[in-house]
């Protein structure tokens, strides 16, 4: 059993590292979730409606703060540090995952959790799975705890704590060190929304009270439909919402011609104005260039006309889902590079590039 118990307690601790070290790398992306989540809660239940809409401004904090605890303790369920007392914060923080998954997956909202982009796709189901699984591990850690000796490695738990906290600020104060979501530098957008081959489906349908699976839909008119399922689902486009419009025609497609600098705005309110001086700079150093800057923006035209004649940004505005906008930049306002529909760069307002750094790029 002692074997078992400590096999139990590295595993426990190599997924915990994983899942705090993937979210820490973008902790805006649980941010967005843990929103969606408290909005949820407030409309399901009303009574507590005020409490959960007050936690909405302190997502981001939050977001850091679960996303390093799960790598601190982690960390301290391998190295030994207060096994008892880290063993039952990981069953507390476990439990509560455990609830938000299978609440995603029962009631189908916040279907995806969103936090591990392109590196791991789970279902709700999946990952509510994993999460009872982690559950039933980490009650056998707790049930020989007896088995583990506490060690003296504080220190390794406190310099994981700076480490993984400093790994958060640094992806809000300059955007994910590794994007893995669909717009990252290097992705083709119109390759993307593409099937990566032709998809294929079985069609599932009852006679005489049993099931029959076929790959094309039989002819036979004694057979009842029942279900169109699809059978290479990894074939999916991987973007399926990526839309660009004015008031007067669809302007997607345009978006993949040429070089395009966008300036992503996705709320006129709350942003750094201070940022917006180095933006400017940037989109008038790149006049004279092959590249034509243009905002992409989900906010009223009211807003973003404001918006341009305040900040003196003279250049054309086209609407996006706001989705969409915060799935491509994680910052407010941000800059995104396209060349013929092949993002070439992304920038935080925090590191806005020189107008010849971004020329240099789509050489």
């Amino acid at each position: 059993m002692k074997i078992a118990a400590q096999i139990a307690r590295v595993l426990v601790g190599v997924v915990f590292i994983f899942s705090g070290l993937i979210k820490l790398n973008d902790p805006v992306g649980t941010q967005i979730k843990l929103e969606e989540y408290f909005e949820v809660f407030a409309q399901d239940l009303p009574l507590l409606h005020n409490f959960f809409m007050a936690l909405v401004p302190l997502t981001l904090g939050l977001s850091v703060f679960l996303c390093a605890a799960e790598v601190v303790l982690g960390v301290a369920l391998l190295v030994s540090y207060k096994p008892r007392l880290t063993s039952w914060i990981i069953l507390l923080l476990v439990g509560f995952f455990t609830f938000l998954t299978f609440y995603s997956a029962y009631f189908n909202k916040v279907t995806d959790c969103g936090c591990f982009g392109d590196a791991i796709k789970l279902t709700p189901w999946t990952s509510f799975g994993k999460d009872v699984v982690l559950m039933v591990l980490i009650l056998f850690i707790i049930g020989h705890r007896n088995r583990f000796r506490a060690a003296k490695t504080g220190w390794i738990v406190a310099l994981t704590t700076v480490l993984s906290v400093g790994l958060g600020i640094y992806a809000i104060m300059y955007l994910p060190p590794l994007d893995l979501l669909p717009y990252a530098v290097g992705k083709s957008i119109p390759d993307q929304m593409k099937p990566s081959e032709p998809l294929r489906y079985k069609y599932i349908v009852e006679r005489g009270g049993k099931e029959f699976e076929f790959e094309q839909y039989p002819t036979d008119t004694t057979y009842k439909f029942k279900q169109m399922v699809l059978v290479n689902e990894n074939a999916k486009p991987k973007i399926t919402d990526y839309r660009v419009w004015t008031d007067e025609s669809d302007f997607t497609q345009q978006t993949f011609e040429g070089n395009k600098l966008f300036v992503i705005i996705k709320d006129t309110k709350d942003f750094d104005s201070g940022t917006i001086t180095s933006i400017r700079s940037l989109v008038n150093g790149l006049k004279t260039s092959t590249i034509t800057a243009q905002i992409l923006t989900s906010v009223s035209d009211d807003d973003i006309k404001r918006f341009r004649q305040e900040y003196q940004l003279d250049i054309p505005y086209y609407k996006a889902d706001a989705t969409v906008l915060k799935t491509i930049m994680r910052s407010n306002p941000g800059t995104w590079l396209v060349s013929n529909g092949v993002v070439k760069g992304k920038w935080h307002h925090n590191a806005t590039p020189d107008p010849e750094e971004v020329v240099e790029l789509v050489k």
